[in-house]
């Protein structure tokens, strides 16, 4: 198997987009393609992930589309979906294709347009991913999913409102610092904590917004990379795992299982442990998931999260800078976009071009993409290649 590079990474504002799904998937994929100084005619393929350009922007086969568009015909394109996490399989299987030398060059996009559907037609649309009988037909949502994670989160290890209140402020500091991101507002946990509920004990601050945005990838050979840039991030790791699908089933519904056992092939994969990660961006459509995530990938003890962001362990400058882009939270979750963006995110940390919110000196990094309510996990690890 082969080592191999991302060696270009672009994205458009989160947000509220001008122009059609289309446009988007086209403003990123031009933006990561200038960032890696290639040309169009070395592609081999374009893997495109999103969840619901049917549904919402009434456009199917976008891969085949977008390949016409930004004039990168003849080469391959597949449209990959796994709901939330369809950005991380995407670039699963660029990866694979790389690796095992079936394409030289892939470019990876992922994006949505969701802003342009009603509230309540995208919640329903994100409800569908969860249990048909068990939970979706009695009226449940993601957010009362995140509520109920929550309130146990609260009964289990001690959590308070106050911890959630505290990332949220942190993740809107963040995206103060990031141009890309969606909500670019500071936040005080007072102010978290006053703002309308959502889904006890979630407030309007602890859940992520509806977005619109783009964001993408370009992969080659490790060996071929260095004539493209003299900065290589090497894809060193990667884990997939899944999980029963209807969160009162599992053994112990605080225990996020595809998430651990994602993190540690990833980890074994990569040769390094939890403890060697200088940055990370984790999946946090409500602000428990970061917690929770945090300690099911192995960064802190099982039930101690809410700890680490109290001593500011998870901050810019904390011993380990969780989510530095703002996360799903401030920086957005436009669903296919999400994983990609996650790993644009980490590309230019470990590259040193994130500006204002630079991590001091990163040499491994790692994105988790959750999809579903948990029972599909994807998750890279990241190595500075130079």
């Amino acid at each position: 198997m082969r080592d191999v590079a991302i060696i270009g990474a672009g994205m458009t504002k989160f947000g509220r987009a001008p122009g059609d799904l289309m446009d988007i998937l086209a403003e990123a994929s031009l933006r990561a393609i200038e960032h890696a100084n290639v040309v169009k005619e070395d592609f081999d393929a374009v893997y495109v992930s999103s969840m619901l350009a049917g549904e919402i922007s009434h456009q199917t086969a976008v891969a085949s589309s977008l390949v016409d568009r930004i004039a990168l015909v003849p080469a391959a394109a597949d449209r990959i979906e796994n709901g939330p996490a369809a950005g991380g399989s995407a670039l699963k299987n660029a990866f694979m294709a790389v690796a095992s030398g079936c394409y030289d060059m892939v470019l990876v996009t992922g994006g949505e347009k969701m802003t342009t559907a009603d509230t309540d037609i995208v919640t329903d649309l994100v409800a569908t991913m969860l249990h048909p009988t068990a939970e979706y037909i009695h009226g449940a949502t993601l957010p009362a999913m995140g509520g109920m994670l929550a309130r146990l989160y609260m009964e289990c290890y001690g959590l308070t409102e106050r911890h959630l209140a505290m990332v949220a402020v942190k993740n809107h500091a963040n995206a103060l610092k990031n141009p890309y991101a969606h909500i670019q507002r500071a936040c005080t946990v007072e102010g978290a904590m006053s703002s309308a509920v959502i889904a006890d004990p979630l407030r309007l601050y602890y859940v992520c917004p509806i977005s619109d945005g783009a964001a993408s990838l370009v992969l080659c050979p490790l060996e071929k990379a260095k004539k493209f840039t003299d900065k290589p991030v090497r894809i060193a790791g990667l884990g997939q795992a899944t999980d029963v699908q209807a969160l009162q089933e599992r053994e112990d519904p605080t225990v996020l299982k595809s998430v651990k056992v994602a993190a540690q092939k990833a980890f074994k994969m990569a040769g390094i442990s939890a403890d060697d990660i200088d940055v990370a961006e984790v999946h946090d459509a409500f602000e428990i998931l970061e917690i929770a995530e945090s300690e099911d990938i192995g960064f802190f003890e099982k039930g101690k999260g809410h700890l680490a962001v109290e001593k500011g362990l998870t901050a810019l400058d904390g011993k380990l800078p969780i989510n530095p882009s703002g996360g799903l939270k401030a920086r957005g979750h436009a669903l296919g976009a999400t994983g990609v963006a996650q790993v644009v995110e980490l590309v230019w940390q470990l590259r040193g071009e994130c500006g204002e919110r630079q991590v001091k000196n990163p040499k491994w990094a790692l994105a988790c993409n959750f999809g579903g309510f948990g029972n599909n996990t994807v998750i890279h690890v990241l190595e500075r290649g130079w």
